[in-house]
């Protein structure tokens, strides 16, 4: 299907987080902003994952490439410096991060560890948080913070454990940080697309039967793509969204609606 790409995001400045190949969903999002007009720029996890970012950067246009670990501390911070010197504005911001030892992620909520859990509430959600405190001086003319979350946020998903309550953790922030952030013009939103294969995806037990169930179960009876995820997140960007924030916008071909 063809899509429209007027460039109503032209002007706006756009900083995406984690990009790990040409599957990520981030990557999508990031290639809808660009596709509208966005000037982007991008971050990559590690020197190994910067040998699959940098030729995607390049096809973006990316004005800025940076390593971003949001376990290192200063990385973050860096990153925000480098768009506050390159740019001095900001209008998007995607967080698209998440982390749980496999260990703690293939077995039960109840056999989680202490560590694994602090380390996953901490990579997935607590750093949208700290990434929304560093944007909001830069979004001087409004703005959208977008995260990703899943539908296992809100009803129990068989091998998805521990990412349960954290990505409901990350939905309720997201809640907050829209009441405290609308003041200034900054709308934010969870972003809770249906099963994707990425990299990331991979480390969920049985993933390939959650790929099955949500095309067999969703109304239209397929899977959605980075591209649809790209799409639908950018239109949340664009000023003809500007009286929505707080949500959690489902991309998922409907799946959420099923019981």
């Amino acid at each position: 299907m063809e899509r429209i790409t007027t460039p109503v995001l032209q002007g706006q400045k756009a900083l995406v987080t984690g990009i790990a190949n040409e599957h990520s969903i981030a990557y999508g999002c990031a290639s809808a902003f660009r596709k509208l007009g966005a000037d982007v720029a991008v971050t990559y996890l590690n020197e190994r994952t910067k040998t699959y970012v940098d030729p995607l950067a390049k096809d973006l246009g990316a004005s800025l490439v940076m390593p971003l670990d949001v376990q290192k501390p200063g990385q973050l911070e860096a990153v925000f410096q480098a768009i506050r010197a390159q740019w001095g504005k900001l209008h998007i911001a995607l967080h698209s991060i998440a982390f749980a030892p496999k260990q703690d992620l293939q077995g039960g909520l109840l056999d989680c560890s202490e560590e694994g859990f602090l380390l996953a509430m901490d990579i997935s959600c607590h750093s949208f948080i700290r990434m929304a405190r560093l944007a909001a001086p830069l979004m001087t003319e409004g703005g959208a913070l977008f995260a990703m979350s899943y539908y296992g946020a809100n009803r129990v998903v068989p091998n998805y454990n521990v990412m349960g309550p954290v990505k409901a953790a990350l939905e309720a922030s997201v809640r907050y940080l829209a009441y405290e952030l609308g003041s200034k013009s900054i709308r934010v939103h969870a972003i809770s697309p249906g099963p994707i294969k990425t990299r990331a995806a991979g480390g969920l037990k049985d993933f390939d039967m959650m790929l099955n169930e949500a095309e067999t179960q969703s109304p239209v009876h397929d899977l959605v793509d980075i591209e649809d995820v790209g799409f639908a997140t950018a239109y949340l960007a664009t000023p003809f969204a500007r009286r929505l924030t707080g949500s959690t916008f489902y991309v998922d071909a409907g799946l959420n609606i099923m019981s």
